[in-house]
């Protein structure tokens, strides 16, 4: 069986107008797949649009999942079988599988389709910084058994690859992320965007996160950045549910909240800024910090997940003991007190960044597609 063009169906459990990484991904994949001549469709929650570009999108009912209440679970047991048949996909591809994810495989292994999965959120290692460690075991194996009856699962790096593995995950491989490094470029510094990001003091050290604002991002551990190192100043892009309790938090100190940005706004942030800083520690990639390299800015990131696979302590970034606020503190105090090592730092991240494209990255996804339906032959559809 030789592959020309493919049709392919996925369901995501997030999907526009929810803004995150995992949706960010998509929109780029469904664009080249529509530049590519292959057919798609989404199934996803309620809520968003019909169509994106070329791709129709099936929006169905879910109900706000009580510790995320951005995450609509759309229930398990409903059928998208005929829309599914009359589409007649080559290829089902569930993208962070739960609940719609887990509609997905069943119709696909009822149709006998290949089924693809990625895993794109550590989950189970959210539950335990959201408190629920008792859940952490059996999320682990509620995953694994979900992933392993996939034909293929993908992870966005090679630490996440080997934790997945190590946890009895079969048929593992990586699908990294691309960085449109012509928009997101050191050129685009601007002194409007960093004299209202300082809040009207551009010559002061000027840190920026970007991301959504959840519990689980830990921006909270940036406050004592500003309490230890007072002259410096700090922009926060991006919302989400956190963000009244961080602006509390956050107080009379020097942080100018943007809500979301994108586009040449956010590229200009980035390249308008000194130091990204990332606390998470439980990304299994983090799309924001490529973007943030590809701007020519030095990485303070946490020594745990997907980010190992770009930010290389002591040569784009500093890495910091994930548990350590201190660490993070530290980190951060190294690069502001020596200037022209952020900047180092920052040019040696955009010459990393600058191969990882969206095209090659996409096309290298494409080519695994047509792989696994060339072995499985054609469908019963």
């Amino acid at each position: 069986m030789v592959v020309t063009s493919m049709r392919i169906a996925l369901f995501t459990e997030t999907f526009l107008p929810k803004v995150d990484g995992i949706v960010n991904t998509l929109c780029h994949l469904l664009d080249h797949l529509a530049r590519r001549g292959h057919e798609s469709i989404v199934f996803a929650p309620s809520g968003g649009p019909n169509y994106y570009s070329r791709t129709r999108v099936v929006g169905l009912t879910g109900i706000p999942f009580p510790l995320y209440p951005e995450l609509k679970l759309v229930p398990p047991v409903i059928s998208v079988l005929d829309e599914l048949r009359s589409f007649k996909p080559d290829l089902v591809h569930v993208v962070n599988p739960v609940s719609l994810g887990y509609v997905g495989l069943r119709h696909a292994h009822r149709l006998k389709l290949p089924l693809v999965a990625s895993y794109h959120t550590d989950v189970p290692g959210f539950a335990v910084r959201w408190g629920l460690r008792l859940c952490y075991r059996p999320l682990v194996r509620f995953f694994r058994w979900m992933h392993n009856r996939a034909d293929l699962n993908l992870c966005p790096s090679t630490v996440t690859q080997r934790e997945l593995q190590a946890h009895g995950y079969q048929r593992v491989q990586v699908w990294t992320r691309g960085v449109d490094s012509h928009l997101f470029d050191p050129r685009h510094l601007d002194i409007q965007w960093r004299q209202r990001l300082t809040e009207g003091e551009p010559d002061k050290p000027l840190l920026l996160y970007v991301g959504r604002l959840s519990p689980e991002k830990r921006v909270d551990w940036l406050a004592p950045i500003l309490d230890a190192l007072p002259e410096v100043r700090l922009a926060v892009v991006g919302d989400g549910p956190a963000r009244p309790q961080l602006e509390r938090q956050f107080g009379r100190r020097a942080v100018h909240f943007t809500g979301y940005l994108s586009g040449a706004d956010l590229a200009a942030a980035y390249a308008s800024a000194d130091v990204f800083v990332f606390p998470a520690a439980n990304e299994t990639l983090g799309n924001v910090v490529l973007e943030a390299m590809a701007s020519g800015l030095p990485v303070v990131a946490a020594r745990s997940g997907g980010l190992l696979d770009h930010v290389i302590d002591g040569e784009t970034g500093y890495l910091f003991d994930p548990e350590s606020q201190d660490a993070l503190v530290d980190a951060v105090r190294r690069l502001v007190e020596k200037p022209e090592t952020a900047r180092s730092f920052g040019r040696c991240g955009r010459a990393h960044i600058l191969s990882q494209s969206w095209e090659q990255v996409l096309d290298g996804l494409i080519s695994q597609y047509t792989t696994l339906i060339e072995s499985k032959g054609p469908a019963s559809k």
